[in-house]
C-alpha cells in the first residue's frame, strides 16, 4: 500500500472551496479559473507520498517561505496565487506528511 499525503483545511472556506467550488463567505470570492487549478494543485498534493514530491513538480513552485510567514511553505495556484501551508511528519505510519492548507493568497498584496 502507497502512502499518500494527508491534506487538512485550517479554514473553513478553504475546505468549502475544494468540495464544493465556492464558499458561503461573500469575504471569499475567487474566480472560477483559480478556484479549479486550486482544486487541481489540491489533488496533486494528495496523490504525493510526501513533501520531497512537491518539490520534483516544478510548475508548483514548491518553496519555504521567509519573514513573517516563517513556519509555512507553499504551491503555486499560477502566478498570482498560492496555496500556504504548514508541515508535519507522522512516523507511525512510515512517515506520511500532513499538509494543513492555511490559505489561498493572492501574494503580491
Amino acid at each position: 500500500m502507497q502512502l499518500v499525503m494527508i491534506v487538512k483545511f485550517d479554514k473553513q472556506y478553504l475546505q468549502e472551496l475544494y468540495v464544493n467550488g465556492r464558499t458561503t463567505s461573500k469575504k471569499y470570492r475567487f474566480q472560477p479559473d483559480i478556484v479549479a487549478r486550486y482544486v487541481k494543485v489540491i489533488n496533486t498534493m494528495k496523490n504525493q507520498t510526501d513533501v520531497n514530491d512537491l518539490a520534483r513538480l516544478g510548475s508548483l513552485h514548491y518553496e519555504h517561505l521567509k519573514g513573517d510567514k516563517a513556519g509555512y511553505s507553499s504551491v503555486r495556484v499560477n502566478d498570482k496565487y498560492r496555496i500556504e501551508f504548514t508541515e508535519e511528519t507522522i512516523e507511525n505510519q512510515k512517515i506520511a506528511t500532513i499538509c494543513n492548507i492555511t490559505e489561498l493568497s493572492n501574494h503580491y498584496n
